[in-house]
């Protein structure tokens, strides 16, 4: 684990699901892909942008983190594709960016069916350890299946709250970096977000963390040689951690 972790324990955690707590993010940058390339792949699209989407660095660019909507938005301006909205209604396809994240959507639903999400190995331990330990979590997730995957995944008796795209599309919250669901979360852990953790694994969601004034901002670097540590710590991370299972450790078990 690098970086600070001195100063009072944080009395809550939130947690960002997909990357941190489910292995899901694979998915979800595989449906992306699906859907970016055929936007890519139009022959009206302006040359130079043409380069297929990476599932690693433009997947924590331009979409981790963020509502469908938001990231399909992103990435299609960043390669120059200037489409309308469309409607929330719109089929899955390529002439709205609306119509952009449906396919999205369709191609995630299609993998769900053929490969199961399933909890990180350190999830349950860590979340175990914390809940021993008093200290409450939530689960945050811009998706709308997060409830439904946690439950799956056998996470959810550990947790007191679980906030997910339908609480944002419910009360109208903006999604990442807006820090509105992570308030929310701690909201309804009744921790000031300067006394609570927050850990996340996407760029836009330690941006959210910092903004929202947070304790701790824990950056969760998955990655096998550590290459996304340097980025995490730009937007704002306290601290990087390359499980969950460490953190506790390093800060609860060790001073606790």
């Amino acid at each position: 684990m690098n970086g600070r972790s001195g100063g009072p324990l944080p009395r809550a955690v939130v947690l960002d699901t997909d990357g941190v707590l489910i292995d899901s993010a694979p998915l979800h940058a595989a449906a992306w892909k699906t859907a970016f390339d055929a936007c890519l792949d139009e022959p009206t699209t302006a040359k130079g942008t043409e380069a297929p989407f990476d599932v690693d660095t433009d997947y924590r660019r331009f979409v981790d983190g963020r509502s469908r909507y938001d990231g399909a938005e992103a990435f299609l301006t960043a390669r120059g594709i200037h489409l309308p909205p469309g409607e929330p209604e719109d089929a899955p396809g390529r002439g709205t960016v609306r119509a952009v994240a449906a396919r999205k959507e369709e191609a995630f639903q299609e993998a769900l069916r053929a490969e199961p999400v399933v909890a990180f190995p350190d999830a349950e331990e860590a979340l175990g350890a914390l809940r021993s330990l008093g200290v409450p979590c939530a689960a945050v997730s811009a998706s709308r299946h997060a409830r439904a995957l946690i439950a799956a995944a056998g996470l959810d008796t550990l947790l007191v709250t679980v906030v997910d795209g339908e609480d944002a599309a419910r009360l109208g919250l903006p999604g990442k970096p807006d820090p509105a669901l992570f308030l929310h979360a701690a909201h309804h852990l009744g921790v000031p977000p300067g006394e609570t953790a927050l850990v996340e694994d996407a760029l836009a969601g330690v941006r959210a963390g910092r903004r929202g004034g947070f304790g701790l901002v824990v950056g969760l670097d998955r990655t096998p040689d550590g290459h996304a540590t340097a980025a995490l710590r730009s937007q704002g991370a306290d601290l990087v951690t390359p499980d969950l299972t460490t953190l506790v450790r390093g800060l609860w078990s060790d001073r606790g």
